[in-house]
């Protein structure tokens, strides 16, 4: 049964602050995206902007933390960096911040390409170009660069097994 709103028995509604306070508690959230929860919410603009600003002051609400937790649990389920920028861009972060976190990452690209495809596909390498270009395919649909792709893919030809001896 749904309580209405003269209800005595409802519970207040919190403040912007305790909200997103609440969903920072659950786990990282980038600032546009607590503003859009709390915009759904039905909290005034300047009250939400108030409960950010005051967030970010007290170091709650951090984007480069947010961004980099991110980036190193993405990159740990195998996607690739041309992933994590868009989805970092719609998370509202500047291209500039995006490159110079994806950069202090330090991750090996092509070592998480090759992983993806031995995980997907076995050890051996392709027989044929159509499957060559399915893996290509897999591994560019993750996110990786072309150039990553391209030399994993052919480096995983070039690395199996010769079968004429």
């Amino acid at each position: 049964m749904k309580k209405r709103a003269d209800d005595p028995h409802a519970k207040p509604k919190p403040s912007a602050y305790n909200k997103a306070l609440g969903l920072l508690a659950r786990r990282e959230h980038s600032r546009k995206e607590l503003r859009q929860k709390l915009d759904r919410s039905g909290y005034a603009r300047d009250e939400a902007s108030e409960a950010l600003e005051r967030l970010g002051t007290q170091h709650y609400q951090d984007d480069d933390r947010f961004a980099e937790a991110l980036i190193r649990n993405r990159s740990g389920q195998g996607y690739g960096p041309m992933r994590l920028r868009a989805e970092l861009k719609s998370h509202g972060l500047p291209d500039a911040r995006i490159r110079s976190l994806l950069d202090a990452a330090d991750i090996d690209w092509a070592q998480s390409a090759a992983a993806q495809l031995r995980r997907r596909y076995g050890a051996g390498g392709p027989v044929d170009p159509s499957e060559r270009a399915r893996r290509a395919q897999f591994l560019l649909r993750r996110g990786f660069a072309a150039a990553t792709v391209r030399d994993v893919t052919h480096a995983e030809v070039d690395d199996a097994p010769d079968e004429n001896p």
